[in-house]
């Protein structure tokens, strides 16, 4: 299947049947075998391609690959906006997206970085982009909005084995997606909101993973003052978090959440 892509046109992706593959399996419960059918996410390998030329291969769920092509181009500073793109062609048959630029003589970024998360990506732009907000939000803003994140989780509930993340204000979900790799759901997001229009400053960035330095560092390209996860950022990442102005919140969950830099953003007092 070949899909076309010019700006007006936005590609969600398959249903679920595309992205969630039902297997047999053996489950052992009490003390018994119990043959069963279950989900399991999809997993594809798409490869990049830049004017012709090999970028990269992610490892993502098919779904909403238009946007994280465009997302991961944005966030790797490959293009600035859409204005950059002369065309864009999946295949999701031969596993391809083929990028032309309006700049023909564009060169392909030499040095990259391999990411930590299982979608096994790559980051080829590493500066920070420091964050100058104004924006401040209360934890019960906070956990209200992981409690609606939580209820939108759609293929997490259908198989297991996928992360999510949401971006939002303080009272409402405005992009969700779903995928194998956590950096891939930022990616993701920034592409979708490139096509919709949907500015991601002032924002909140929702996840359900662990927060690198890497997703730090998207979230700062797209000038999200606000970072918050179900789980553990790592030390890099609280650093990075605490250089670029990026409120970082962890382990928020049920009436709880752990503030690892900028606490005055959510209305804690610092000496």
């Amino acid at each position: 299947m070949t899909k076309e892509l010019n700006k007006q046109q936005a590609i969600d992706g398959p249903d679920k049947k595309g992205v969630a593959a039902e297997i047999v399996c053996h489950r052992f419960s009490d003390e018994e075998w119990v043959k069963s059918l279950v989900h399991v996410p999809s997993e594809l390998e798409l490869t990049i391609y830049i004017n012709q030329l090999e970028l990269v291969t992610i490892l993502s769920t098919p779904i909403k690959l238009n946007y994280l092509v465009l997302g991961f181009l944005y966030g790797q500073g490959i293009i600035s906006s859409l204005d950059d793109v002369l065309m864009m062609r999946l295949c999701e048959d031969e596993k391809t997206a083929d990028i032309r630029l309006k700049n023909p003589d564009y060169k392909l970024p030499t040095q990259r970085t391999l990411t930590s998360g299982c979608g096994g990506g790559a980051v080829f732009e590493t500066d920070g982009h420091r964050v100058e907000s104004g924006f401040v939000a209360t934890p019960t803003e906070v956990l209200s909005l992981m409690k609606q994140f939580q209820e939108k989780m759609e293929l997490y509930r259908l198989s297991g084995g996928v992360h999510t993340s949401a971006l939002s204000d303080t009272r409402n979900l405005l992009v969700v997606t779903e995928d194998i790799g956590r950096h891939n759901t930022l990616d993701k997001i920034q592409g979708e909101c490139l096509m919709r229009g949907i500015s991601t400053n002032d924002r909140l960035l929702l996840t359900t993973g662990r927060i690198s330095s890497e997703m730090l560092l998207k979230a700062a390209k797209m000038q999200a003052p606000v970072v918050v996860s179900r789980h553990s950022p790592t030390e890099r990442a609280v650093s990075l978090a605490r250089d670029l102005g990026i409120t970082l919140v962890g382990h928020a969950k049920g009436g709880r959440l752990t503030v690892y830099s900028h606490p005055d953003r959510l209305g804690c007092p610092t000496d």
